[in-house]
Formats: structure tokens, sequence, C-alpha cells
């Protein structure tokens, strides 16, 4: 998963807000964010204010105004707010909070997610970290926060916030299934220190008890199974198709061939005959809990 730049600027004596930039090669997100920078340019002039005088009447810096009306930065919801209240708009500027939200996030997140929305089954298995469904809040900014080249604090937020969107599969109706093998090592990792892993511990027994989940664990002694080329992954939709990709095979691209399916849910099936058990696997939890 991407992230796009993200900055923070003082101008024209108003305190700009972190933004989050415009992926250019997002052309659906670049079309959104450029129409909704025009009606705001437009309720500007048609209000005889200029850049600087509408920053300052909102509280942001005359720079960050250009961009967003240059369809250059992703203006949040508070911006929209009070651009509508200031220039009169009706709610006709605020209402572009709920275009505006469905491209806040990275693209490739935002695909994932519709895909998720619409899946009855996901199976996933992950060898490195902990499936981001997983994951708790605070687990996601220490794993962002580790990465190289650093994210920016603004950038961490955007794929924080982008990953946290992802969990309302778990308060969907109907309710998927949904079915995670981890190895034992993404369990052991105390990522952001022993509280988080504590608290990234007790995510995992709360969700594992789910009527709808299965999670699994992956012992490290386990001399050999077919996952060690890669995670993989396969959502199944209510109309038969599916979609499925790993690390290890087909260039790492998403697939839906029924061939290249069979495969990947064949190698997945033989992972998770060869791990714990889902009642084994929240034991060896708690043991862990117990040892943190």
């Amino acid at each position: 998963m991407s992230a796009d730049g993200v900055g923070t600027e003082q101008s024209g004596g108003g305190a700009d807000e972190p933004g989050w930039d415009v992926d250019p090669d997002d052309e659906p997100g670049v079309a959104v964010v450029a129409a909704v920078g025009r009606q705001i340019k437009a309720w500007r002039e048609a209000a005889g204010l200029r850049a600087g005088e509408f920053g300052a009447a909102i509280g942001y810096g005359e720079d960050l105004i250009y961009k967003v009306e240059g369809g250059r930065r992703i203006p949040r919801p508070e911006f929209l707010d009070r651009a509508d209240e200031v220039l009169g708009a009706g709610g006709k500027l605020a209402a572009m909070k709920r275009d505006v939200a469905e491209v806040r996030y990275p693209k490739k997140v935002r695909d994932l997610a519709k895909l998720e929305a619409k899946a009855v089954e996901v199976e996933a298995y992950h060898h490195h970290n902990i499936n981001g469904l997983l994951q708790t809040e605070e687990h996601m900014r220490a794993l962002f926060a580790s990465w190289l080249p650093a994210y920016t604090v603004g950038e961490i937020e955007r794929v924080v916030a982008a990953r946290m969107a992802r969990r309302l599969i778990f308060d969907r109706d109907p309710l998927p299934s949904l079915s995670f093998v981890q190895e034992e090592v993404t369990l052991r990792r105390p990522v952001g220190g022993t509280m988080v892993w504590r608290r990234q511990l007790e995510r995992l027994l709360e969700v594992g008890r789910l009527r709808n989940v299965s999670i699994q664990v992956m012992p490290t002694h386990c001399e050999e199974h077919p996952g060690t080329g890669g995670l993989i992954e396969v959502l199944k939709f209510p109309d038969g198709s599916a979609v499925g990709r790993s690390e290890g095979m087909f260039g790492g691209r998403p697939v839906t061939e029924p061939k290249q399916l069979r495969i990947l849910e064949l190698r997945n099936g033989m992972i998770r005959a060869q791990a714990l058990s889902p009642r084994e696997s929240l034991v060896f939890i708690e043991q862990l809990l117990g040892e943190s």
C-alpha cells in the first residue's frame, strides 16, 4: 500500500491544516478533488473574496486555499464545513464531504475496501505482519512509523485512517466468513512496545471469538508448508466469482481465472490444515499474553 505526500504549511498569517496531496496517478481521485476545488473557487469569487481573505476567514493560509481550489489538495471535512458557512453556500459545499470521503484514502486501499465490502468469504495467510484487518490502531501507527522511506505524521494518519475504515467488514450484515492464518513470529514481535503488543494480542482474542471469524497460528517449528512463498489472499463473492493474490505467484498480481484461484486455494487449504486449530490458536495467543 502506498501513501500520498502530506505536508503542513504556514502562509498568509493563517495556519494550514495537515492535508492530503492528490496522487496524480489516481485519476478518479484527481477528477473529484478538482471538481470540489472549482466549486469552492466559484463560491469564493461570487462572494467577492480574495484567496487570502477567504483563508483568514476560515482559519487557513492562502497557500492551502490555492492548492484546494487548484485540485492539488484534498480538503478535510472541517474545511468544507467552515467554507460553506463563510461563503453562505447553504450546505452545498458541506455536502461535498461525501464525495471527498470516497477519495481521501490511497486508491489501492479504496479498491481493496470495495472488494472486501462485497466479499462473502475472505481467506488470508500472512507471514511478515499481522493482517491489516486484525491490527489495533496503535499497532498500525507503530508499524507505519518504522517503514522506510519514513512517512510524515500526516501520511501515517492517512494510511491508519484508511486501514481502520476497512474494519467495517466486521460489522456487515450479513456477516462474511473470515479466515486468517498468522505465522507465529508475527504474534511474538512486540511492535510498538510491550503495552501495544499486549493490546494487539487482546484484539486477536476478541476478534477470534467472533462466530464468523477463524484465526489460526502456524507454529514456527513447522518444518515446511506451502506458505513459504509469501502471503496468500482469496476473496469470494455472492455470484460465485473470486479474486486472489500471492506474493510468490503470478507476479503478485490479483488473479480471477479459475485455474489460478484453485492453486491459491489448494495452498491456503494445506496451510490451514498444518496450522493450529482455531481453538488451539486462541489458547496459544492467551499463553503469549500471559508471558508478555
